[in-house]
Parts: structure tokens; sequence; C-alpha cells
């Protein structure tokens, strides 16, 4: 007896298609729904993307006006620094041309003799007097020259002894060289043709303003007058 034959149409690509166009229809259900919650909750797309747009100019001006803040204040910064090196070289232009008046004041003593006595006779005169900061505080550099004036023929000896004198305390106070001097040595020994240099530190006593120093050459001969010359206080700028 023959046997019924049953055919059976089998589609997998139609429901495939089914499929993907239900969960198409399901997403664009769900977005409907979520737009239409936002419409009904006062949500305007088109004024969040206004808004947006004008939000994203602020800042593009606000970032254009910081660039141009920070430029103007790089150009500031680089005035006030060349400012402050003008006026740095202006200040130390001044302080040469200060100490170059001060030497210059101070050779102007030297060859008028502020307090000038017995030069002719001793033979000898002050040729410079120079007074610098030592590198301990409170301490100087006092150097002295000596030359023989007029035509030196022969060796001249002596003795130089040195007088500070100013203010301590609000009285006048004077001090000699062994008081300000470490080996309290009062006069120093000389003997040259031509001329000598002395260079010795100093240290001034607490609260002592020094105004003029006082140097005394004294000859090894006798009967010759001591030569006395007084110099103002003034120490180099350099």
């Amino acid at each position: 007896m023959p046997q019924n034959l049953v055919v059976r149409t089998y589609a997998p690509a139609r429901r495939i298609i089914m499929g993907a166009a239900l969960a198409l229809l399901s997403a664009l259900a769900l977005y409907a729904a979520y737009e239409l919650g936002r419409f009904d909750a006062g949500y305007d797309r088109m004024a969040v993307a206004q808004q947006r747009t004008e939000l994203e100019v602020e800042i593009g001006r606000l970032e254009e006006m910081n660039r141009e803040l920070r430029a103007k204040l790089a150009d500031l910064e680089t005035m006030r620094v060349g400012q402050a090196r003008e006026r740095a070289e202006v200040a130390r232009t001044i302080g040469d041309l200060q100490a170059q008046v001060a030497r210059q004041q101070q050779d102007l003593a030297f060859f008028r003799g502020i307090v000038t006595q017995g030069a002719a006779s001793l033979g000898v005169k002050i040729q410079q007097l120079r007074i610098a900061r030592s590198d301990t505080p409170g301490r100087y550099h006092v150097r002295i020259t000596l030359v023989q004036s007029g035509r030196p023929d022969s060796v001249v000896s002596g003795a130089l002894a040195v007088k500070l004198e100013g203010e301590a305390a609000g009285q006048a106070a004077a001090y000699d060289l062994a008081a300000l001097t470490s080996d309290k040595q009062g006069e120093l020994p000389f003997s040259f043709r031509y001329f000598e240099n002395f260079d010795r530190e100093i240290a001034l006593p607490p609260g002592f303003a020094p105004e003029r120093l006082t140097v005394v050459v004294r000859a090894t001969r006798k009967g010759v007058t001591p030569l006395t010359q007084s110099f103002l206080w003034k120490v180099d700028a350099a």
C-alpha cells in the first residue's frame, strides 16, 4: 500500500528577517516612548541643541580671552624684568660714578694737603690713602703710600702713626693704631728712597662711628718737624 509523502517547507531566512524587523520595531517604539516622555516633561531638543551651541561659542570666546591675558601677562613680566635690570644697571652706574668722584676728591685733598705741616723739612709726603672694606664685618684695610718729595737722593727713615677720630655713645672718641690692630703695634717704621706702601687691617670698636683719619709721619733725624695730615673717613665703593 503506498505511503503518503508529506513535504514540509523550512525557511530560516524568513524567521531571521521577521525577528530583526520585530527587534527594530521594538527599538523604535522604545525610542518613541523615550522621546514622548521627555517631551511631556518639557524637554525641547532644539532648544537644548541651540543652548549647547551657544555654550560652545562662549567657551571658545573665554579660551581666546584667556590666551590674550596670558600673552599680556608674559609681556608685562618681560617688561618688569627689563625695568628691574635697567634700574640695577643705573644704580650700579651711579655707584661707580660716586666712587670715582670720591676718589677724585680724595686725590684732590692729597694734592692740596688738607692739614699739612713740615712736609718740606721732612722730605716725605703722603701720596695716597685708601680705605676698603674687609671680608670680615667691622674690619677695614687702610692703605697708605709715602713718597719722597722733590728729588730723592738719599734714603729717608722714620715711623708712621695713625689716629682714628670719631664719635661713640654721643661723645668724641679717638683710637691709635695699637688699639685698632691685632698686633697692638702703635707705629709703623719705614725706610725708603722713592716710596713705600703700608696696608693694615683695622677693627672698629663696637658703637664707634669714624669721621677722620690722621696720619703722623716722623723722621728719625732730630729737629725735623713731623708731617701731619688728616683725611675724611671715606670707604671705597669697590
